[in-house]
């Protein structure tokens, strides 16, 4: 078995492969000190566990579980934190593994023993108990076994076809598997709905316009793409444009 122990604090990280190696049972154990980094060495290890440090700068272990879920065999997860009330109340409220810093050989061995797959909806709800800032400012994408961050302000607009979603963006276009409804909730600060297939950031839109026989459509700053804007939803399309509340 694999594992990868993610953690922004050297010490930390030490004392967590000093223990795993003495439990035994993982053929290669990996390091890294970011979400970033964790994110391509899950990629690359395609570990069968991940201990994911909760609050980390930059990348959140909140915002790295809900990532590496996009793989096709997501690792099972354990969260080490320092004491948080919060933190450990939505850990025993959503049944996510967990462990407190400094962490104990003995609770090690049980969390490894029963670590499982953590889904998107739960780390949202985990995210919300624990009082942590869940709204990501990426969308992940996988290419492969590889995972590419899109930041949230690079992407034009998300189309949604069967089961994928399109995500054009300044790179290019990706597909994410994720619903569209999902992501108008997530991102509906900075994202508007103009169709139910179609999602678009408002401070990319260059222009709102209707043809002669009363139709929007929506033309986008950079691309020149236009989209086509649904009877029901441009009532809400130009409420947000017009900066009315």
């Amino acid at each position: 078995m694999k594992l990868l122990i993610v953690d922004d604090e050297p010490p930390a990280r030490d004392r967590l492969r000093r223990l795993v190696e003495e439990i035994g049972d993982y053929t290669q154990i990996a390091e890294a000190g970011n979400g970033q980094d964790a994110l391509t060495c899950c990629s690359e290890l395609q570990p069968d566990v991940v201990l994911l440090d909760m609050r980390m700068p930059g990348l959140t272990g909140i915002e790295v579980a809900r990532h590496i879920d996009s793989l096709e065999t997501p690792p099972a997860v354990i969260f080490t934190t320092a004491y948080d009330q919060y933190a450990v109340e939505a850990f025993e409220t959503e049944a996510v593994g967990y462990l407190l810093k400094p962490v104990r050989k003995e609770k090690l061995a049980h969390a490894l023993r029963h670590a499982a797959r953590i889904s998107p909806a739960r780390l949202v709800k985990l995210a919300e108990s624990a009082r942590i800032e869940h709204r990501r400012e990426q969308i992940c994408a996988r290419l492969g076994e590889q995972l590419r961050l899109i930041p949230l302000t690079d992407i034009y607009y998300f189309l949604a076809d069967q089961k994928y979603v399109t995500v054009r963006h300044k790179g290019g276009e990706s597909l994410i598997d994720e619903s569209l409804k999902a992501l108008a909730s997530e991102f509906s600060n900075v994202f508007v709905r103009i169709h139910r297939n179609a999602l678009v950031a408002e401070q990319h839109i260059s222009a709102v316009e209707r043809a002669d026989d009363g139709k929007y459509a929506v033309r986008m700053r950079d691309t020149g793409d236009v989209l086509e804007v649904s009877r029901r939803h441009a009532a809400e399309l130009l409420r947000r444009v017009r900066g009315e509340s």
